[in-house]
Parts: structure tokens; sequence; C-alpha cells
């Protein structure tokens, strides 16, 4: 394929000029596609920081679709919605979205798979078919999934220009000096160990989360997250980040990456972080749709356990 870069385009870096260009590829495809040489500029390859100017001939080739690799797996899903479109689900803690190295089954889109068949959005490639968004392996909580392309390319473009709803509940380590607030700090890899994410000034980008103090308990907060952006691991991260601050010092019990020091070992089944709620608009009908989930009994168990009720 083709492309001519116009005037508007001058200053944009290549990755995201090609993903403005074709609306079936997304960012993370073409820095695929540019890290295999498939991307030309006026006849030469290109990295994806390439700046491109006005009258940038860019051609590219998009690779024939493959025969899905990951393999349908009859695992239960607890669906809270679905329709020809787009399904919501309920992610169990432990569950991970979809195929990385280490987890080549039992996750999310093995059993989606099985569900579906070959009715899943196939924007972000073999390996996370109908994935728009996703949630940590220890977050349980619910979770977006698209069936068709244009359901998908919908729904990302309300999470692009955030006005699709995302609440979290977590349990916090200590008792907040406000009991509602905003952390606004940029969120990028952790320059001393590439596993984690890191509040820094270096390859980051802008992360908001809002929170809000539902309940106090024997060294403990109940904090309810209002996502305003979405980063990896964001809120994980922010609370961790704040742990050293003088006002705050909240980081999510149970996080076995950003809060080693679990107190209570005997009580922990994981993180306590949990997606809440969700709420969108339907990219096909138009409708407004909003969806809550329950907390899972082990917040409550911890709750009770130490001193709070539920």
């Amino acid at each position: 394929m083709e492309l001519i870069a116009r005037k508007e385009d001058e200053g944009k870096r290549l990755d995201k000029f090609l993903s403005d260009a074709d609306a079936c590829l997304t960012r993370s495809a073409a820095v695929i596609l540019i890290s295999e040489k498939a991307v030309t500029v006026g006849g030469k390859s290109e990295g994806k920081n390439y700046r491109i100017k006005d009258g940038d001939v860019v051609r590219y080739e998009k690779p024939e679709p493959r025969p899905l690799e990951v393999v349908a797996q009859d695992i239960p899903l607890d669906i809270v919605y679905e329709d020809e479109y787009l399904l919501v689900v309920n992610k169990p803690q432990g569950m991970v979205v979809h195929p990385a190295a280490g987890n080549d089954d039992g996750t999310l889109v093995n059993a989606l798979l099985e569900h579906c068949g070959s009715s899943l959005s196939g924007i972000n490639g073999v390996i996370r078919p109908g994935i728009v968004h996703r949630i940590d392996k220890d977050t349980s909580g619910l979770l977006i999934v698209a069936k068709t392309n244009e359901a998908h390319l919908g729904l990302a473009e309300q999470i692009k220009e955030h006005s699709f709803l995302r609440v979290y509940n977590g349990i916090c380590r200590g008792h907040f000096k406000e009991p509602e607030g905003t952390v606004s700090l940029p969120i990028g890899r952790d320059p001393k160990d590439r596993k984690k994410m890191a509040v820094t000034l270096k390859n980051s980008k802008p992360a908001v989360t809002h929170y809000r103090v539902l309940s106090e308990f024997d060294g403990y907060s109940l904090v309810e997250f209002r996502l305003e952006t979405g980063r990896t691991h964001q809120i994980r991260v922010h609370m961790q980040s704040i742990h050293h601050m003088a006002s705050l010092g909240h980081s999510i019990e149970g996080d076995p990456l950003y809060s080693p020091r679990n107190t209570d070992k005997k009580l922990l089944t994981g993180q306590y972080l949990h997606a809440k709620q969700i709420g969108f608009v339907h990219p096909i009908t138009n409708e407004k749709l909003f969806f809550d989930s329950e907390l899972p009994p082990r917040f409550y168990d911890f709750i009770r356990k130490h001193g709070g009720t539920v």
C-alpha cells in the first residue's frame, strides 16, 4: 500500500502516521511492521521515530492473515453481557488475558475462542483476538471483548478520548490523609527493572488516577479508583509511587511486584484490586451501557479479618 504525506502530517512519528492513515492498523501493529522492514519512506527503511515530511511517499505491506495459533479451550467464563458485536466478561483473579511467554494456554483468549469461535475482532492479531483493553493477571473484574473490527475501533476510540468509564476498587495500606484526590504522574518503563513500570520523566506517558476512600479499617483502606488514562500497571504504580510521600503511603495490598512486604501472608490470595465498573457507548447501537461487578468474597474476608464491616 502507498501513502503520500500531506502538510498536516509533518512532524508525526512514522508509526503514528501509519496508524492514523490506516484505520485497521493499530499503533503497536505499525511498530511491528516497521521493525520487520515492511515499511519504506522514499524507498528506504526508517525506524518508528522517523519524523514525517510533507510529500513523503510511504509504502508498506501488511502480511496475509495467519491461521490462529492459539487453541480454543473449554474454560468457564463469567459473561455479564453479550450481543453479536461485543461481550463483557468478569475475569477471575489469576487468569492471564492473552497468551505470552510462559503462559501458552489457560488464558481468557483460549476461553473466548471456545465460546466465540472465529467471531472475534482481528485488529490486535492472532494472539489477542477481540482484546480491546487488558487488566493484569492478578486483577479481577470487568473486561470488554470485541467480536467485530467495527466494534473494536469504536471502543478503542472511546478509550483514546477518555470517555470510557473504568472504576476499580482496591485495598490499600494505611489511612489516607485526604479522603479523595488525584494522582497525575507520568508512567514509563522502570530504567532499573524492565519488568516493572515506574513514575519517570524519561520515555513516559501522562497518567491520571482519581481516588476516593470508601472505608477504613485496621491499617488499611478500601479505595475507589477512576482511571482517566489506562497505562500499564497504572493504579499499582501510582499507589506505590506515593508510598514514599509523607502525605500518603498506600501500595495495593498483596501486589507481588510493587508491594513485596506483605504483612499478612496467611490472608493473601493475590493482589486486592478489582475492575468493578465499566461504562461506554455501544459502538454500533449507540446505547449507553453500564456494568457493575460485585467484589470477590476474598475482599470481604480480608476486610472482616481486619476489623472492618461489609
